[in-house]
């Protein structure tokens, strides 16, 4: 029996976590491009969104007229329409906004003070409702959802190799900490590729795993087993996978006009203390749809990106308050996960976080094309560039067994693992021309371990 050095041991993990690297991020570094980008844009929602609302904003205020009015106003303008929600104005220049629904689909309506329509926006059109889709499905519903998070997955993949094959072998902070500047475009971009990888690294897991809930088959799995355990008291306030927005369900018939009593909005909001919560600010009506199904009464929810500050009211159909749940009522791992979500949209900790996301946005853009660079640079003439596959160590046994955990942990990475395995076996290993261009050895051959 041949023993096999610590040395070339080495050498072979080496090797071994450099392939799944590099087709970690063959695989995802085209997403990451678009995932940050969109991501770096969205953190600018709130400012986005009043850009978007100028035209209804600072208007004069003399003839003001009630909640009630305004309402009124906007079902008069859409006859067939129901009332999902309003929307308390953040100053008292700010006209109202109305959201109804009706057979032709959600829309919102803008109500000034003396309670004239004087606007109306499509929700789904909406620029960050565009950047959202983009974000979360590519533009292509429950599929494409499940390719973001399986970019996700494999991008978990990619940094926690990466992390292995950056960490210092000796030779100092130079190439590790900084790049070095001064030896070459080779070097460069290598360092380009490793510093930035290895300074967004905690910060881009954070975003990874705080997307978890959101994401189709992770967040359905979580939701399904936390049902079976009995620890799930209503249905989770974030949306899942290409779930359509809050209460806007395409195939649900439109309920016959109604709003309930309006006086009862008009007393909700007259002792509403606005300024002291984070907005937006929504009053729903009786049966209104919401993620935690109809409620019997009015409802007033705050649905601020910085999920820790909001709360729930509920009210009877008079407007007399009946019950209030803030973040403190939630339970420990809802409020983990609003405080994650919180972070990843930017504003948990107002600039700062913003700042941090730029960054993590930024150094993820500078990762990606110095990678790419380098791979273009490197790669043999006629094939992919793939690192050889090494021979199989015992030393790899702990490398496996990582992977196998994350697969355990992320569906979708397991899926596609199986995909892998079955079409490099079924397909590729079979068609010698393929399996060259992909490096991956035949049946007979013995690939060279150690450090190319």
């Amino acid at each position: 029996m041949s023993v096999v050095s610590p040395r070339l041991e080495r050498a072979a993990v080496y090797r071994i976590l450099w392939r799944w690297h590099f087709y970690a991020g063959l695989m995802v570094l085209p997403f990451i491009l678009i995932l940050a980008a969109t991501g770096s844009i969205y953190l600018f929602k709130p400012q986005i969104d009043r850009w978007e609302e100028r035209a209804f904003r600072d208007l004069p205020t003399t003839g003001s007229m009630a909640p009630s009015a305004q309402v009124r106003a906007a079902l008069a303008a859409r006859p067939h329409a129901r009332l999902e929600s309003y929307r308390l104005p953040e100053a008292a220049g700010d006209a109202a906004m109305v959201a109804l629904t009706d057979a032709d689909g959600p829309v919102q309506m803008f109500v000034s003070p003396q309670a004239k329509v004087i606007g109306m926006l499509d929700p789904a059109s909406r620029f960050t409702a565009v950047l959202v889709r983009i974000h979360g499905t590519l533009l292509a519903g429950t599929p494409g959802s499940w390719i973001v998070e399986t970019v996700g997955c494999w991008a978990i993949v990619m940094i926690l190799t990466g992390l292995y094959l950056w960490w210092p072998r000796g030779g100092g902070a130079a190439g590790v900490i900084w790049p070095r500047l001064r030896q070459g475009r080779r070097v460069l971009w290598r360092d380009l590729h490793a510093v930035s990888g290895f300074w967004v690294s905690g910060l881009a897991l954070v975003l990874l795993v705080s997307a978890l809930p959101w994401d189709g088959v992770w967040g359905e799995a979580f939701r399904l087993a936390r049902v079976q355990t009995g620890n799930l008291r209503e249905r989770p306030d974030w949306k899942i996978g290409a779930e359509t927005h809050a209460g806007h369900h395409p195939d649900r018939p439109v309920p016959p006009p109604g709003a309930g009593n309006l006086l009862a909005l008009d007393r909700i909001v007259a002792t509403t203390p606005v300024a002291r919560l984070a907005g937006p600010v929504l009053v729903k009506p009786p049966g209104a749809p919401d993620r935690t199904g109809p409620a019997p009464g009015w409802t007033l929810k705050t649905e601020a990106q910085n999920r820790p500050r909001n709360i729930v009211v509920r009210y009877d159909d008079q407007g007399r308050e009946v019950s209030r749940k803030g973040f403190a009522d939630k339970q420990p791992i809802d409020q983990l996960i609003a405080y994650g979500i919180a972070w990843h949209e930017g504003q948990l900790l107002g600039w700062p976080n913003i700042v941090a996301g730029l960054f993590t946005a930024l150094a993820l853009i500078v990762m990606t094309v110095s990678g790419t660079v380098m791979w273009w640079r490197r790669r043999p003439s006629g094939t992919l560039g793939a690192p050889p596959l090494p021979e199989m160590s015992a030393r790899m046994g702990g490398a496996l067994a990582i992977l196998l955990v994350l697969a355990a942990l992320l569906p979708m990475l397991a899926l596609s693992l199986i995909l892998v395995a079955v079409i490099e076996r079924a397909v590729l290993a079979r068609v010698p021309r393929m399996r060259m261009w992909l490096g991956i050895p035949g049946r007979n051959s013995t690939a060279t371990a150690g450090r190319g």
